[in-house]
């Protein structure tokens, strides 16, 4: 005959595997070498700051922190397309611009009709009509180290189309924008 066993009250004790163990401490070396390695790269090859103003909206907004890299630059040149921070005319005291660079050396520069034409082109990177031409509503050519920037939010800009900026030298920029923090419930993203 079965003995009845009824209710068993009896706990089993609970062994912990050393290789969960183990897996666990993998991950959490993994993480904290990867946070160390993202901040000393931060502090010895970039740096952040926060844009100011609306003139990179949607892209980037005002109050949003971003994270430049200023080593990039060191090994190559800025190229159409890239978002920029710069100190216009090299002005220590000014606050950092971020823009988008639209035309690069040796490139022609028109604004015509409200529209950006680089080397005869229309701009990919300039969507929105442009309503004050200002210095390039005379054909230019951006000569070498200079670049001519406009933000996303051309209305609200001043930019490379302001003589008080003009194109921006390449010994002013100080890096590329390679991240930005999240603003409100925009998700953390790279910055194309």
């Amino acid at each position: 005959m079965a003995k009845n066993r009824g209710l068993s009250f009896y706990k089993r004790k609970k062994t912990i595997s050393t290789a969960h163990v183990r897996e666990v401490f993998t991950w959490l070396f993994g993480i904290m070498a990867a946070i160390f390695i993202a901040v000393v790269l931060n502090v010895f090859l970039g740096m952040s700051t926060s844009v100011v103003g609306v003139s990179m909206e949607p892209t980037l907004y005002n109050g949003q922190q971003i994270f430049i890299n200023s080593f990039v630059y060191l090994i190559s040149s800025p190229k159409a397309g890239d978002v920029i921070v710069f100190l216009p005319n090299g002005n220590e005291n000014a606050h950092y611009y971020v823009k988008r660079v639209t035309a690069v050396p040796g490139d022609r520069v028109l604004i015509s009709g409200g529209i950006l034409y680089v080397n005869g082109e229309e701009s990919p990177w300039v969507t929105e009509k442009l309503v004050d031409a200002g210095i390039a509503a005379n054909e230019f050519t951006l000569e070498n180290g200079e670049y001519f920037c406009i933000g996303d939010n051309p209305g609200n800009s001043e930019d490379s189309r302001s003589a008080n900026v003009g194109p921006v030298k390449e010994t002013d920029i100080i890096g590329k924008v390679w991240f930005r923090a999240p603003y409100q419930e925009e998700g953390m993203g790279f910055v194309k």
